[in-house]
């Protein structure tokens, strides 16, 4: 699934090529993707079909694009959603889902396309939702924010006694942070990702939220991590940094670090990898 620096990507890359222009015409190729939307695919078409679209915003995972009309365009990629812009005429995509028809100050034409293959994302319009759509209002700023609250993060932290890692997932204390940056910021860390929240000193947790957003900026330079052609950015290219990773997804590789075979373990029906060596698995808590 895209994390924050795949989907600020694409942000960077609506806030390129459709701000500023206007949705002249909207076709739903398929109703799963804006499922959501209060109106259906009815009211979705209608209510932004003329409308200019001002802004290209971002919190955590999700998207939004500000129309004139004070709404916006609140948009998820799940896991397999990509949101390209073509020149009209272009081949449709094999799973292409809804386009906007777009047309920019100086009449040239083109092309929004919201494309998902599993269909887990989709798009809504969200009513009053320029500035914040109150449907994310709950997820949290993420580490890349100026405004995210680092104080106030450390010390929900080590209030818990859940395992770091989900308190690393969990979007309503920090958005943005998936499983593989999640790994990549605990191996940097030299953090296990079963340690208890309340068991790291103050000054753990800040690095590894410092880990984490090093981790997150190195890997939006890169354009992302892509591990197959379900991720790419608007013009439908690749990202790098999964080049770059060193611990996700290296299963009986050598640690970088000190030559141990990365290991993986199952977590929340996905994988964790760490480094048994530099990473040692905490103790248990002794029963009272």
């Amino acid at each position: 699934m895209p994390e924050l620096p795949e989907v600020e990507v694409v942000r960077r890359g609506l806030d390129a090529h459709a701000v500023g222009r206007t949705i002249q015409a909207v076709d739903v190729l398929h109703t799963r993707p804006v499922r959501r939307d209060p109106g259906g695919p009815t009211g979705f078409i209608a209510s932004l079909t003329g409308r200019t679209i001002t802004a290209a915003r971002r919190r955590g995972k999700y998207l939004w694009l500000p129309l004139d009309s004070g709404d916006a365009i609140l948009a998820h990629l799940g896991m397999s959603g990509q949101m390209l812009v073509q020149a009209p005429g272009r081949p449709d995509e094999r799973h292409l889902r809804v386009r906007l028809r777009l047309a920019g100050p100086d009449g040239g034409a083109q092309e929004l396309r919201f494309v998902d293959q599993r269909m887990f994302g989709g798009l809504a319009t969200s009513l009053g939702g320029a500035d914040l759509p109150p449907e994310i209002a709950h997820i949290a700023r993420d580490l890349l924010d100026p405004e995210f609250d680092l104080d106030d993060f450390v010390r929900r932290v080590r209030k818990r006694t859940s395992a770091i890692k989900r308190l690393l997932l969990d979007q309503s204390l920090v958005s943005g942070v998936g499983n593989i940056y999640a790994d990549e910021a605990l191996w940097r860390a030299r953090i296990h990702g079963e340690r208890p929240g309340d068991r790291l000193t103050g000054k753990q947790v800040r690095e590894l939220a410092g880990h984490a957003a090093d981790v997150m900026r190195q890997a939006l330079d890169q354009g992302g991590t892509s591990f197959d052609a379900l991720y790419v950015n608007v013009n439908g290219e690749s990202g790098y940094f999964d080049r770059s990773l060193n611990a996700y997804g290296r299963e009986g590789e050598a640690c970088h670090a000190c030559g141990t075979p990365i290991r993986r373990v199952a977590f929340m029906n996905r994988s964790s990898y760490f480094c048994p060596t530099c990473q040692p698995v905490p103790r248990k808590r002794r029963n009272p």
